[in-house]
């Protein structure tokens, strides 16, 4: 019988804490090559997100495996003060997933001054009127792969979560900038919204990008509206709370409607099991940032998210302590990758 709604008994910190050991175990004996990255042929990525997902679940910076995961990445600092592969075109997702790891170190500053250089950098990649981009462009304040690609969503997300930790606020410039591109992203007409999109899809739910002629993972609906999706509408609210948008603001309330509507831990909501992981951890984190302790869905029925999110993810765990996606898009058939993504989830739902 389960534990009565609500109650969390020791049996659930027990099951947490065992596989949160049997990942950090599988990471520590069969992820980590000899120079301390964790699939560096996919770029050092990877790395970043396995060394905040350890960080994440109290793995110190000095223990052996992280201490020569963040040695790794300090390797790829430049003089720009960008955390990249020189020859790389994902400056702003490597830099930013750095950040992010580094960040969860300076546990006694050792960190700062890495820190504040990245944070000079990822604002020099956003799109702007350095390159030739007012506030009526659809590229405006958002970041992307690199300076070729237009910008995106999640790269936009990663930038403002990078920021944060590199100690921006809602005041700063580039988070307000960054707040008009994530505002574009979303299927809801509004002041901060004229693109033709969200019209003809007004659901409240995110998409990839308005920019280059706009974009959705999740394809296009028979009117040319673009497909809200729930890794990206996830990631759309917990931008718009760290650029300083309050629950009473109309943005957010669509955008969680949405999340209620479409209350899923089987799949990404109209992505299928495509990106799954990456899904949980923005879930994870963007309720995490509401504040919520239930949330409701489309019946009324209240959910205990935290638990259940836990309790999926328990059921997913291989024998060997890692997590796989039977789905290889975005890299997620790497158990290094989703074990790191898991690590960062499981992070907000401690029992």
């Amino acid at each position: 019988v389960p534990p009565a709604y609500g109650a969390e008994s020791t049996d659930e910190l027990q099951a947490y804490q065992q596989a949160v050991d049997r990942a950090v175990q599988y990471l520590r004996t069969k992820g980590q090559a000899e120079d301390g990255s964790f699939s560096k042929q996919a770029g050092i990525g990877v790395t970043a997100v396995v060394t905040a997902g350890l960080l994440s679940v109290g793995v110190g910076p000095d223990d052996p495996v992280v201490a020569k995961a963040l040695k790794f990445l300090e390797g790829f600092r430049q003089p720009d003060g960008g955390i990249y592969q020189p020859d790389t075109f994902y400056k702003n997702y490597e830099t930013s997933l750095a950040v992010m790891a580094f960040k969860l170190a300076n546990k006694d500053g050792r960190y700062e001054k890495l820190l504040k250089e990245a944070n000079r950098f990822l604002k020099q990649l956003q799109w702007d009127e350095g390159e030739g981009h007012d506030r009526s462009s659809m590229f405006y304040g958002g970041a992307g792969y690199g300076r070729n690609k237009r910008p995106d969503l999640s790269n936009t997300a990663f930038l403002i979560e990078a920021l944060r930790a590199a100690g921006s606020g809602p005041d700063d410039e580039a988070m307000k900038k960054a707040l008009i591109f994530v505002s574009r992203c979303q299927n809801l007409e509004s002041e901060h919204n004229t693109t033709p999109f969200a019209a003809k899809n007004p659901d409240g739910g995110f998409y990839y990008t308005p920019a280059a002629g706009g974009a959705s993972m999740a394809g296009t609906t028979p009117e040319g509206g673009l497909r809200s999706y729930g890794s990206m509408t996830y990631a759309g609210l917990k931008s718009m709370i760290y650029a300083g948008l309050t629950p009473e603001d109309r943005r957010v309330k669509a955008a969680l409607e949405w999340i209620q509507k479409h209350y899923d831990l089987k799949s990404n909501p109209g992505m299928g099991d495509a990106g799954l992981y990456y899904y949980y951890h923005t879930m994870a984190k963007a309720l995490d940032v509401m504040g919520l302790k239930e949330l409701s869905d489309a019946k009324g029925q209240k959910h205990d998210w935290r638990r259940e999110l836990r309790q999926e993810l328990f059921r997913r765990q291989k024998p060997d302590g890692s997590w796989v996606n039977e789905n290889p898009r975005w890299l997620e058939a790497d158990p290094n990758l989703t074990t790191g993504y898991v690590l960062m989830t499981l992070a907000y739902l401690k029992p």
